[in-house]
């Protein structure tokens, strides 16, 4: 069908032999797909189909000059970040929101929270332990990719959520939480076993639910949302 297309072009350019078709014929095909409003994706299909056949061509020696030699394609257009408005992310981490009365209320307001926060990567949030949080210069050490470490500051109100969350998660799990040693996990179910990655892509996707329509409701959307919001105000990020 792609190459049916093109040899109907062609003909009512005057053309009947691929082996007359030159660049400029191709490009100016091009152009007319884009006219008439086709995406990029469309049009890089009909010339991945065109230039298959070229070379067919070519390799046969039923033409001698591959006229797809300088062809590209239209680049396909980018498309922006999705992120979540400042104003609608205060919405959702106001104490009025609903947040439930327990222990893994507050760990799943701290997941939002800190992912907004601090932008780290879903990865990083999973694998924290409790002796990554450092209180006292108010840091989180994070491991990310090639188990490279780095040092994130965090600022008052995420404290206190993180020791909120702390405060009851302990007291839920009693002495055995409370014996245990700083490399356990900082995030965990009710069984105090560190939580799945699928777990955690529910929390967030259910409370952003409650805020935004956005198709996209996942850690990654926050992680864009930190960015957006920290360039808002200025800040310079590396």
């Amino acid at each position: 069908m792609d190459l049916v297309q093109f040899r109907e072009f062609a003909r009512g350019r005057g053309i009947f032999l691929f082996g007359d078709v030159k660049t400029t014929d191709i490009r100016e095909w091009i152009i007319r797909l884009m006219d008439e409003g086709k995406a990029p994706a469309y049009v890089n299909r009909k010339l991945s189909a065109l230039r298959s056949f070229s070379k067919y061509l070519l390799k046969t020696k039923h033409i001698t000059v591959d006229p797809m030699l300088k062809i590209t394609g239209p680049k396909r257009a980018k498309t922006l970040p999705t992120f979540v408005r400042e104003a609608d992310m205060n919405r959702l981490l106001d104490d009025e929101q609903g947040w439930e009365d327990t222990w893994e209320g507050r760990r799943d307001k701290l997941i939002i929270a800190m992912f907004y926060a601090t932008g780290m990567r879903l990865s990083e949030l999973l694998e924290l332990n409790d002796r990554d949080i450092d209180f006292g210069n108010a840091q989180i050490r994070v491991t990310g990719k090639r188990n490279k470490q780095r040092l994130i500051p965090f600022h008052r109100e995420l404290e206190q959520i993180m020791r909120d969350y702390m405060a009851y998660r302990n007291s839920e799990l009693g002495e055995k939480r409370l014996s245990a040693d700083s490399n356990t996990p900082f995030f965990v179910n009710t069984l105090d076993r560190r939580l799945p990655k699928t777990q955690v892509y529910n929390i967030v996707k259910q409370n952003l639910s409650k805020v935004v329509t956005l198709k996209k409701r996942s850690p990654h959307v926050l992680r864009h949302t930190f960015a957006t919001t920290m360039l808002n105000n200025d800040a310079e990020l590396e």
